[in-house]
């Protein structure tokens, strides 16, 4: 799976740009604010319908204008597929597959696989749970087509909940209505903390591996997953805090409030670990991504490496460029520096001016 191409029109500060990829290693360099991030969210939102930095449709279109286009050709099975995605200012996002077009958002996920790898991941592992829920989501998402939906259907019937538990308060006859909220959220949670059960075990076995290779050896890696509640119990805990959620207007025990672990020797990184151990972590928690996907789904990903390079010392450049030499990466960085002297092969260089995309020879420049 590559990309082959991509077209934008009034895309942030792209005017009108296509660009022609290697299925192996691209690299877009230039000054801050030119376009760099841009391109690369342009692709990530092709494959997921949402921008990596949680931006809202209008805030992608083009100053002064008031719709963006981003067309986009992808290599899948030996196949060449075409993906539209018409973003409007005051109106929800159109998207087509093949010219066909494309009802929910959320059947996108999985026609490409995508791993974004960006300096805020790097404060995946010591950051709140949050941003970890939004990993362990999108992860299964892309692999696992009956976790989306539980997962769009848990947070609708957990939204409905909230807001009939902040209703009671006023008319308390309503809490005869809550048994129905109650058990659709029951049937949601419970498959989707199995899910991640399944799911963190086999990323636990898979970051150990990797980063053990990482660290030479020294440090030995354990992913735990730090459920709110387990599927059994999912089902007591919901009525026994029945009147603390009725009290606080809000559910506090499901999914929703999961979490994980990262421990280094039996400690927990995120609380005692070095900077070094933590962004170690977040390394080899997105190489397991990338490995996970290939494992699951027989396909490789599309890697997108924004500016992550030079927020890494040479040891973990180094390694990061080794592991990725089989996959399309796209590697967005100021300059050419952190690859002089790497084996890493430059299939493509773009410069990035300006929201304009210049190929350079790659002749000589390392």
């Amino acid at each position: 799976m590559f990309v082959e191409s991509i077209e934008l029109n009034n895309y942030r500060n792209f005017d009108s740009v296509k660009v022609e990829f290697s299925p192996g290693v691209n690299i877009f360099f230039g000054d801050n604010a030119q376009g760099k991030t841009n391109l690369l969210e342009s692709i990530y939102v092709s494959g997921t319908s949402r921008s990596h930095r949680g931006s809202r449709d209008k805030e992608l279109i083009r100053f002064g204008e008031d719709e963006a286009h981003i067309r986009l050709f992808f290599q899948k099975d030996s196949l060449s597929h075409r993906l539209d995605v018409h973003l409007k200012k005051n109106k929800n996002k159109g998207i087509a597959v093949d010219g066909v077009p494309v009802r929910r958002s959320g059947e996108l996920l999985g026609m490409m696989h995508i791993v974004f790898f960006s300096p805020e991941d790097l404060s995946i592992i010591k950051e709140g749970p949050a941003g970890r829920r939004r990993f362990l989501d999108m992860e299964l998402s892309q692999i696992d087509k009956g976790y989306l939906q539980q997962l769009i259907a848990y947070n609708k019937i957990l939204n409905e909940r909230n807001n009939l538990l902040k209703q009671i308060n006023l008319y308390p006859a309503l809490i005869e209505t809550l048994d129905g909220w109650d058990e659709q959220l029951l049937t949601a949670g419970q498959f989707l903390i199995k899910k991640r059960e399944e799911f963190v075990q086999f990323l636990d076995e898979m970051m150990a591996r990797i980063h053990s290779q990482l660290t030479g050896g020294k440090e030995q890696m354990k992913v735990e997953y730090e459920k709110n509640v387990s599927a059994e119990e999912f089902r007591e805990q919901l009525y026994s805090r029945r009147n603390k959620d009725i009290s606080s207007g809000t559910t506090t025990a499901g999914p929703h409030r999961d979490d994980l672990r990262f421990k280094v020797g039996g400690i927990d990184i995120r609380k005692f670990g070095s900077q070094g151990q933590q962004r170690t972590a977040a390394l080899s928690l997105k190489l397991s991504e990338i490995r996970l996907i290939e494992q699951v789904t027989g396909e490789k990903p599309i890697l997108l490496l924004d500016d992550v390079l030079s927020e890494l010392d040479a040891g973990r450049q180094s390694w990061l460029l080794e592991s990725i030499q089989d996959i399309q990466t796209l590697i967005s960085c100021t300059g050419l520096d952190d690859f002089v002297n790497s084996r890493i092969s430059l299939d493509k260089v773009f410069r990035v001016t300006e929201g304009r995309v210049q190929e350079e020879k790659t002749e000589g420049l390392v």
